[in-house]
Formats: C-alpha cells, sequence, structure tokens
C-alpha cells in the first residue's frame, strides 16, 4: 500500500492532495478518509490506495498512520528563554506577594496583567 504526506485539505470542500513517497501527488476526497475522520493536517503521515482517475491518481481508501506534527510544539520557547520569563514571573509575583502581606489587593490594571502573563505561561508549559 503506497504511504506519502498530506500536502493540502480542504475539510469545507471536502478534497486535498497527497504526496506520495514515490512522488507524485494523488488527489483524496472525504469519502476515502476512514471512519471519525473529517479532516486531515499538513504534513500528517498516511498509507492510501491508489485507482488512475481520469485526471490522474486519486486515493481510495485512506489511513492515518501518523499524527500530524504539532506546529506549537515547534513554536515552543527554548528552556533558556523559558528561565528567563520564569524569573522574571518569580519577580512580579514576589512583588504582587508583598501587597497581599501589607493587606492590599492589587489594583484591577495590575491584577489584569498579571493573569494574562500566568495564562500565557501556563500555555507554554502546558505543550
Amino acid at each position: 500500500m503506497p504511504t506519502g504526506k498530506v500536502r493540502f485539505y480542504d475539510a469545507e470542500k471536502g478534497f486535498g492532495f497527497l504526496s506520495s513517497d514515490d512522488g507524485g501527488d494523488v488527489y483524496v476526497r472525504a469519502s476515502a478518509l476512514p471512519a471519525g475522520v473529517t479532516s486531515l493536517k499538513p504534513g500528517q503521515k498516511v498509507e492510501f490506495g491508489v485507482v488512475a482517475g481520469r485526471k490522474g491518481d486519486q486515493a481510495l481508501s485512506l489511513r492515518v498512520v501518523e499524527a500530524p506534527p504539532s506546529l506549537s510544539k515547534a513554536q515552543r520557547k527554548s528552556p533558556e528563554q523559558m528561565a528567563v520569563i520564569v524569573e522574571d514571573l518569580i519577580k512580579m509575583l514576589d512583588g504582587l506577594g508583598n501587597g497581599y502581606r501589607r493587606g492590599r489587593h492589587p489594583d484591577g490594571r495590575v491584577g489584569t496583567k498579571v493573569a494574562t502573563v500566568l495564562r500565557a505561561v501556563a500555555d507554554e508549559l502546558e505543550l
């Protein structure tokens, strides 16, 4: 069974193209996708059956071999960058803690900024 990677897939239009490992493009329709799969992502590794159609090769059935590469992990900050961010976050939270020790809640704008930074760091850590 031929293998390749997804070059392009438009879930709304229900078709796309695969780049075969043997060379060349293979047209794929939504009807060739396995049960439960509604879309394909570029770079995803697949196996497929091929039939010669009027306009070239077309995938008959498709099996997803490998999950698509994670773009978020590819764009993840380096450990050195994260070390600086975490150190700055500690300083910011330390200042916030000092205010609480003095019996004061942070100003609304400051609280919003700190919460935004905390969410961003949490998102980076969850990847």
